[in-house]
């Protein structure tokens, strides 16, 4: 019976360098497998994250009464729209405290917020619509909606003169000013603060302000830019910004253009 041949030192030790380096290969495919897919669901996440932003930047902005939009750059504001009518009389002294309007197609609650009115007449300004000066083209705060007489009355809380008509007799009624600024590497929404002649920049967070994070890790400096609306066009807002990675190697930009229309 011819002898058995064993292994040689040799042989085991070659053996044992092609096994540590399929290993390492194994390991390292495995590594940089895991690594991948952990990189796409991160810029899913943030692609999810810019989507979800946009659309909800976009939608606020398209209910923003078109002549109180105003920017700083890093920082945009604007009184989103409650509700429109067309009015039958305004207050002609200063002493008058209530209007008469059409029918809402859905009448606001004034208890909500700080409701105003607003004639939409050309040659109002911007200022005009922050200032609330008595008189003019914005009301006081709305006391009450009486819906169940008709026609429809507005009662303000205090008197108020408005010193502008509108050609198609257009009033709108506002809610309370909505800011949306960055703030270091966050990107926040500001509301429950009283409208000002100048814009804040970023609003103060006080009582009864309310701040909400609309994005984190953002890289650089948000930019927040308005074009008035013109007789042929309507009023575009542009924001730009970007997110930033975990790990800051990456970032995904979010842009976007939003029109507001300005029809009197």
């Amino acid at each position: 019976m011819a002898g058995r041949r064993g292994y040689t030192l040799i042989e085991l030790v070659m053996v044992i360098v092609l096994l540590g380096i399929v290993a390492t290969v194994s390991v390292r495919f495995v590594a940089l497998s895991t690594r991948g897919a952990l990189d796409a669901s991160a810029r899913q996440l943030r692609a999810l994250q810019s989507v979800v932003i946009s659309e909800q930047l976009t939608r606020e902005l398209r209910e923003a009464f078109p002549l109180s939009v105003r920017s700083t750059g890093s920082c945009i504001e604007w009184l989103p729209l409650k509700a429109g009518t067309n009015y039958l009389n305004l207050t002609t002294s200063e002493e008058v405290d209530q209007i008469e309007i059409a029918e809402f197609a859905q009448t606001p609650d004034p208890s909500e917020s700080e409701l105003r009115a607003v004639v939409y007449g050309y040659g109002t300004s911007v200022d005009d619509i922050y200032t609330a000066a008595n008189p003019g083209p914005v009301s006081s705060v709305i006391d009450n909606i009486d819906d169940a007489v008709t026609p429809i009355k507005i009662e303000f809380s205090p008197a108020h003169r408005f010193n502008t008509n509108s050609p198609a007799r257009r009033l709108f009624v506002v809610g309370e000013p909505v800011s949306v600024c960055q703030s270091g590497d966050f990107l926040y929404r500001y509301s429950g603060y009283v409208p000002t002649a100048i814009q804040p920049d970023p609003p103060s967070v006080t009582s009864g302000v309310l701040a909400e994070v609309l994005a984190a890790s953002l890289s650089g400096t948000a930019e927040f830019q308005f074009s008035p609306g013109t007789l042929e066009r309507a009023a575009v807002v542009q924001f730009t910004f970007d997110l930033e990675s975990a790990d800051g190697n990456e970032t995904t930009t979010v842009s976007q253009e939003v029109q507001i229309r300005n029809v009197p």
